[in-house]
């Protein structure tokens, strides 16, 4: 009779689990992906070359989860480069090991190794994406995340009858890691991309690109969810799709309060959801990427294009081009930024630092430093208040969870170190900055405003500026210089956008804040490649709190070395 109790027992408790497991699917889900990093021959423009990809795939494979999911991504690396991928936008609580940027919280994967990464997705859904974050191998290695809301939640605006991922990307003909190495050796900007690319490929407009088109078929009647990257490693890009509106819901996976525009601005590291009515006359239409730049610097002004065709229509129709604003039109740019607002719902809250701990004032500029060997005995440096970042050989991560010495400064100033006149006449002369691994310590929980002022040393150019390891609120834009005395009074403080990439405007300054609360070293830089390179980053290291839940994780055994 004991052991019959006790085999009830065991009964009841593996029915109980089960029980639990179906009450709970959505919370117990561990998703697993293998990526495979490898060298596949590609062909566009008539030229055909090998580029580094996952799995074979150009775009890289989409991750799909549900917030509070478990992520497994295990990266073999096959290929010449030590590498590293950068799952960008997820808040990585704790876990900066999962971060992903090269000498920053990891080491790259050596050739012939592997490193897994593990990641909960706590408090968010919506559209992010992956990246490689080292040297310019993100030009062929990324993809998309999308998170789907908790099982049983909906979405806070009309239910779409399916949904697309669009990623923005650029194509160069050549070799990106030797084009990036002659610019390098010149001190010189590398030569623009070829081509814009809409889910890897360019379009018609492009030669040998008939074949090499995106399309996506759509019915009359239904609403359709796009899910937009701008994976392109340089330039902010408009899109739109012709004869049709675009009702903004999302950007960096934080809902919007929605509104409806003809073309949507979109810079690099930065996503978008928008739903798309098909009401239109049945046809194909056009849809089109081409870049925005308002400031005197050469890009690839060239037209994205893809298809969208309505159900039962003739590949023989001719599809219409979208009217998109012009190359540098400011206005559309600034006016189509300023109507980005957060939800701000009892369910999905915009919770606004109101008072501020620490004010940090950052200029971004360009600079040249001396360089015997490149073609004018100068080379291109970018800087943050004048210092130009010098990337360490060990991940900062672990030389701050170590206590290791010799690898960085805890000495970042908060404001530069001469103040002058930042958006005033071009600056042509005294061009030289500091150099250094120098990262600014914060407390944790502390509430920090952080002013990003572009100038004119050089050139004043926009710069879109990603933060690891958080969301941050645009509390405020302007032209010119930032009034420390004026500007704040005019701050919005009820519902400003969240996200975790934002432009500054050319020759303006952007206001961002954010809670310290993730403690770890979490990176910040623009995140036009080029100006990457250049040194125009740096680094948050964000204190352990008092509770053993707010501290740095232990380092996964497989670690990649140093």
């Amino acid at each position: 009779m004991a052991s019959q109790g006790k085999f009830f027992d065991v009964l009841a408790c593996l029915l109980l689990g089960f029980l639990g497991f179906l009450s709970f699917p959505a919370e117990a889900a561990i998703k697993r992906y293998q990526f495979d990093i490898q060298v596949k021959n590609v062909s566009r423009l008539c030229h055909a070359k090998p580029i580094v990809t996952v799995n074979g795939r150009f775009p890289g494979p989409t991750i799909y989860a549900r917030e509070g999911d478990r992520v497994i991504v295990n990266v073999t690396n096959h290929v010449q480069y030590n590498l590293s991928i950068h799952w960008h936008g997820l808040k990585q609580y704790r876990n900066g090991w999962a971060d992903g940027p090269a000498y920053v919280t990891q080491c790259p994967i050596q050739t012939g190794s592997s490193y897994t990464y593990g990641f909960n997705i706590t408090g968010q859904r919506g559209t992010l994406w992956w990246h490689a974050h080292i040297l310019w191998l993100r030009a062929t290695v990324y993809g998309a995340i999308v998170i789907m809301p908790k099982q049983g939640t909906l979405f806070p605006f009309p239910q779409p009858n399916r949904e697309f991922e669009i990623l923005l990307g650029e194509w160069w003909n050549a070799d990106v890691e030797e084009i990036e190495k002659q610019g390098n050796r010149m001190g010189l900007p590398p030569n623009s991309s070829d081509a814009h690319t809409i889910n890897g490929k360019p379009g018609p407009l492009f030669p040998c690109s008939e074949k090499h088109t995106f399309a996506i078929q759509v019915e009359q009647g239904k609403t359709y969810l796009l899910r937009i990257i701008n994976a392109a490693l340089n330039d902010e890009l408009f899109f739109a799709i012709a004869g049709h509106n675009l009702t903004v819901v999302e950007v960096d996976a934080v809902y919007t309060k929605p509104f409806t525009t003809q073309a949507i601005l979109i810079a690099p590291g930065q996503t978008t959801n928008v739903l798309l009515k098909a009401n239109q006359v049945a046809g194909r239409y056009f849809m089109a990427a081409r870049p925005f730049m308002d400031a005197p610097i050469p890009v690839d002004g060239k037209t994205a294009t893809g298809i969208l065709q309505y159900k039962g229509v003739p590949n023989t129709v001719l599809p219409s081009l979208p009217q998109l604003p012009s190359p540098n039109d400011t206005l559309s740019a600034l006016s189509y930024d300023k109507k980005l607002k957060s939800l701000n719902t009892p369910q999905f809250p915009a919770n606004v630092p109101l008072n501020v701990d620490r004010h940090l004032f950052y200029t971004i500029g360009l600079g040249k430093d001396s360089c015997p060997s490149c073609i004018n005995g100068t080379r291109l440096v970018a800087s943050l208040n004048n210092i130009t970042f010098q990337m360490p050989q060990t991940g900062l991560l672990q030389a701050h969870y170590f206590n290791m010495t010799g690898v960085f400064r805890a000495d970042f100033p908060d404001k530069p170190p001469t103040p002058f006149n930042y958006t005033g006449a071009p600056l042509t002369v005294n061009l030289g900055t500091s150099t250094g691994t120098r990262l600014s310590k914060i407390a944790f929980n502390s509430t920090i405003e952080l002013v990003l002022q572009d100038t004119n040393l050089l050139v004043v150019e926009s710069h879109p500026f990603h933060l690891h390891g958080y969301n941050f609120f645009v509390v405020g834009t302007g032209i010119g210089n930032f009034d420390p005395k004026k500007d704040p009074a005019k701050f919005n403080l009820v519902d400003p956008m969240e996200r975790n990439t934002v432009g500054v405007p050319t020759g303006g300054w952007t206001a961002i804040r954010f809670r310290a609360d993730n403690p770890g070293v979490w990176f910040m830089h623009c995140h036009l490649e080029l100006h990457t390179g250049w040194g125009l980053k740096t680094a948050f290291v964000v204190e352990d709190g008092p509770g053993s839940d707010q501290t740095v994780l232990p380092p996964p055994k497989d670690l990649p070395p140093c």
